[in-house]
């Protein structure tokens, strides 16, 4: 997957991507953990979502936020990480000008900064946020929520209650025309540190992308 380097608010911003075939090919963004708990664009989990999405057909971008890697900038609590996602997003549209549909998925910290992303785009049709932070941050802004989507949570996290997680399921899921898969991994704490759990969450994205695919082609 070719590396690309493309300009953000505070320069210079690394990523991975990539490209589909197919010049009407859907698009995903996909946003890492908190940058400064070690979280960059290779960890398990964002990488897992990549190859979801690559493999279903999709142009999918996974990118470091600002000082994580070779990205420019420091760490800027959300407001800039915001800023840089939007880039990101910009960049691969520009590479994309076809794609009808777009999704936007994140892990811990990169849930919350990709569930403000499609506060802010419209074009977002979907979402898979994975452990959200939702005892961490406020998620209030989600009021509408603007897309259905998955969240993925892990039982056993000790970071995330699961019960805070369940609650943030449960306001979204009661809005007109909202419906959220929630889905729960047995024994799995905040950073699903094995391969097995990294399995399951491909194997319920990948489920839920299927069936939703098929909806959002049919609207």
């Amino acid at each position: 997957m070719p590396e690309v380097i493309f300009n953000g608010p505070e320069g210079r911003l690394e990523g991975r991507y990539h490209h589909s075939n197919d010049p009407n090919a859907p698009v995903a963004l996909l946003l890492h953990p908190h940058p400064e708990q070690g979280g960059t664009m290779n960890n398990r989990v964002t990488y897992t979502l990549f190859k979801t999405f690559k493999e279903r057909g999709f142009s999918v971008l996974r990118f470091n936020f600002r000082g994580v890697g070779r990205s420019q900038g420091i760490f800027d609590s959300g407001i800039g990480e915001l800023s840089d996602a939007a880039a990101a997003l910009d960049w691969m549209q520009t590479h994309n000008p076809n794609a009808r549909i777009c999704w936007v998925g994140g892990f811990s910290f990169g849930a919350w900064i990709g569930m403000q992303l499609m506060m802010r785009r419209p074009e977002i049709n979907g979402f898979i946020s994975i452990a959200p932070p939702a005892n961490l941050y406020d998620f209030s802004f989600l009021a509408p929520c603007p897309a259905s989507g998955l969240v993925i949570h892990g039982d056993a996290d000790d970071v995330v209650p699961e019960e805070s997680v369940a609650k943030l399921v449960t306001k979204l899921d009661s809005q007109k025309n909202i419906s959220i898969d929630y889905q729960r991994i047995t024994e799995a704490t905040h950073y699903f540190n094995n391969e097995e759990e990294a399995d399951q969450i491909k194997q319920m994205s990948g489920d839920y992308l299927d069936r939703r695919i098929v909806e959002l082609a049919a609207e």
